[in-house]
Order: structure tokens, then sequence, then C-alpha cells
């Protein structure tokens, strides 16, 4: 089996990938074909079906293992695969473990990392909420560590949500040591939950997809919901205090239309807004730069909003 990051176009492809989505369209010529995402634990790729009559195509749907052989083509400067025979796999014949897309880094030094930083907020009231989340709720830790940042925009991969975190913790923590006006303990504590609703917007691998909460709701209003929760449980906990920790994640989108329920106006708020953003986008740029492609454009790209090149490795 080739894993989906090492396929390039002109390969014929013989392996099993998970079939993460299916749908029965028509083109315009009115010839019905089938659109398929089809993914490992090293990325996705979109996957067509031309001929869905034909004898070597058996049934199969989404989030099923199947055994594909494939062309692998280019439509748009992204890699497509043409799939001429599919065939759902029975249990035994593949291993999950290679069909989750996961951090390449360590969990476990990430964790450590994100509590090393958390431990340098002061205020005892943050640190009670930390610790009520992070050291006492094994349930909560188990999801954050295990949870993606996002659907498919950036880490959406398992240990995504866990690495994006400590990224806009370490860029919040260089804030408030560049910028002394800054309330430092407001502002990790803010990046250190600034996301923790994505553990119930977003389902667990191999779906990762939203759930009805995470439709209905959306992160941002279920995160300060979890923290309402525990404030409730530490005695004496100031308001003030709190609605600043509130203000810092229902604004850290930074805009109304990006769907923040309120712009920054805090400054912490504000460092928050630009921190989450960079590690994002980011991100989005080195997820990019792994597809392999033989000029150095990527064409446009809209999630960043520009034509990207990358540069000159030489």
């Amino acid at each position: 089996m080739k894993f989906i990051q090492d396929m390039k176009e002109g390969d014929t492809i013989s392996g099993i990938y998970l079939c993460k989505k299916k749908n029965s369209l028509t083109a315009k010529n009115g010839r019905a074909y089938e659109s398929l995402i089809l993914q490992d634990k090293t990325g996705i790729v979109d996957a067509k079906i031309w001929d869905p009559g034909s004898v070597g195509i058996e049934e199969f749907g989404d989030m099923d293992y199947v055994d594909i052989v494939g062309e692998v083509t280019v439509y748009q400067k992204k890699l497509q695969l043409n799939v001429k025979r599919a065939r759902k796999c029975k249990e035994g014949e593949y291993d999950p473990q290679d069909y989750v897309p996961v951090t390449k880094k360590s969990i476990t030094d990430m964790y450590k990392e994100m509590t090393q930083i958390a431990n340098t907020v002061r205020n005892p009231y943050f640190r009670k909420l930390i610790i009520a989340f992070f050291i006492d709720d094994k349930e909560f830790i188990k999801q954050f560590k295990h949870s993606s940042a996002a659907k498919t925009v950036h880490h959406g991969f398992l240990g995504g949500l866990l690495e994006h975190t400590l990224g806009v913790m370490k860029i919040c923590d260089f804030f408030s040591r560049q910028y002394p006006f800054l309330n430092h303990d407001l502002l990790v504590t803010a990046a250190l939950f600034h996301d923790i609703g994505k553990t119930r917007e977003l389902s667990r691998f191999p779906m990762n997809d939203y759930t009805d909460e995470g439709q209905l709701i959306g992160h941002i209003v279920i995160g300060v919901e979890m923290i309402d929760e525990k404030i409730k449980e530490i005695p004496g906990f100031p308001p003030t205090l709190a609605n600043e920790l509130r203000h810092c994640i229902l604004a850290h989108h930074g805009e109304l239309e990006f769907g923040s329920p309120k712009k920054p106006a805090l400054a912490e708020a504000a460092a928050l807004n630009f921190a989450d953003n960079a590690d994002a986008k980011l991100e989005i740029f080195r997820e990019l730069f792994e597809t392999k492609t033989e000029s150095a454009w990527y064409g446009f790209q809209g999630l960043l909003d520009s034509n990207i090149r990358r540069t000159d490795e030489g």
C-alpha cells in the first residue's frame, strides 16, 4: 500500500483506504459518477469513480475500508485518484491505526510542555481552574489529547488540538514577555482554554466530523459553557476575572464574520486572536507544502486568500 502523502501523478495505486465520504453526483453532461474522500494516517485525497456501474466497482459507503485500484492524476493542481476497482474490506484485512491522521510530535512531550507553561500562571483562581480541567478531569484530558483542532482546515489530525493549543500558548507566553503591559496570567490561561470546546464540537476519529452540538452551538460558546461549569465549583472566583477570561475566548476569532460572538475589547483578547490566527495560518502553509507539486506555485488558496508559492529551497 502506498500512503497518500507519497502519491504522485502517474502512479498506479493498489491498496486499502478509509472512505471518509462518498457522494453520488451527476456531471454537466448528465453522466453519473461518484466522488470520494479517501483517507489514511498521512492525509486525504479526492477520488472519483467515473463508471460506478462497472464490474470492478462493488458496493461500499461512508467510513468503510475499501480496497482500491486506481490511477493518480492532477486536477486544478491537486492530486486526484481515478478509481478503476473498489471492494469493501472485511475486518482483519486492515490495521485501523494506518488510517487515522496523527500528529508527528509526541503527545506525551507536548502535554508536558503545555502544563509547564500553564504552571507559570500564578493567579490562584486561574490555577484552580487549570487543575480542575488538566489535572483532575481524566476523561477531559483523554479527549483533549486525542481531539483534532479542525475537520479539515488546520491541525485536522489526532493530537491536533493539543499541538495547536501548545503553539498558541507559546506565542502568548512570548507576547506577555515582549509586551509587559499584557496580563500574563489571563493571556496564558485564555490560550490554554481557547479551543477546549472542540472536544465536544468534533466527534472522535476516524469520523472527526461535526457533532450536533458543534453544528448548533460551536466550539467558542461550548468552551465558555464548559469553563462556567467549573468556575461554579471554585468558591470565591472573582466575577471580573471570570468575565475577562470568558471575553478572551468569545473574541478569539477576532471578527464577527469569523464566528466570534464579540470583537476583542481587551488587549489580551487581541493578543490571543493574533496568536491563534498565526498558528492556524502557518499550519495551513505547512500542510500545503507537504503536497508534492512540480511547480513551486500552489495556486490560489481560498483559506489564505492568495496565490501561494514556496520559497527556493536552494
